[in-house]
């Protein structure tokens, strides 16, 4: 895993962090193919501490999400807000913990209206809330994540799970199609810092910001 000090990765300037735009499957719970039932849900490792780290420091927090399954017809919007709200409970840090949340329900045969690689959403949070772009982060473990971030015109991270973090039997390779040396190859040439955790992403901005 390339680490985030490396000099050929974007890391990301030391700037106050305002705002960060997180994806869910992946990155915030384990990604399961086309998840739709919330007894599924395996909230992610250091997940919730950095989340509440983050709520305790005033960072507006937005989840951002495709789910084309509802535009395959696999599951309906009722479902992903299902889960939404469970893992939310699950958190256990309150039911305001997101600032804002969108979900992309387009498959990738519609013409793209907030499914990521879109900026939509990140650009109509950073106005209506007045946050500038400078300050902002997208995370997530896809990459249609990062190219969504830089679209924006955000700092972006990307999230590979270190497999030594996860339970037993939790697989942390993406249930989809695209190979993990495609996505290891795209993130190279997007130029984009891993990090294993959004914990250990949290922490190594926070360094960097202190110092």
């Amino acid at each position: 895993m390339q680490t985030p000090s490396d000099a050929t990765y974007d890391v990301g300037h030391p700037t106050p962090l305002r705002a960060v735009f997180l994806d869910r499957d992946g990155t915030l719970i384990a990604n399961k193919h086309y998840l739709s039932n919330p007894d599924d849900i395996v909230v992610l490792p250091g997940v919730r501490e950095a989340l509440a780290r983050l709520q305790t420091e005033g960072v507006k927090l937005f989840l951002f999400t495709n789910q084309s399954g509802v535009g395959r017809g696999l599951f309906t919007m009722a479902d992903v807000e299902a889960v939404n709200r469970r893992m939310v409970e699950m958190l256990q840090l309150g039911v305001d913990l997101f600032a804002g949340i969108c979900i992309a329900p387009e498959s990738p045969q519609e013409t793209p209206v907030y499914r990521k690689p879109s900026p939509r959403f990140i650009h109509e949070m950073l106005a209506i809330h007045s946050i500038a772009a400078s300050t902002a982060w997208m995370v997530g473990d896809s990459p249609v994540d990062w190219e969504a971030g830089r679209n924006a015109g955000i700092q972006t991270a990307a999230i590979v799970l270190d497999p030594s973090l996860m339970s037993p039997g939790l697989s942390v390779a993406s249930p989809l199609a695209t190979s993990p040396d495609a996505v290891a190859n795209r993130r190279e040439e997007l130029g984009v810092a891993s990090y294993p955790s959004l914990l250990v992403w949290l922490d190594f901005v926070q360094k960097r910001t202190n110092e």
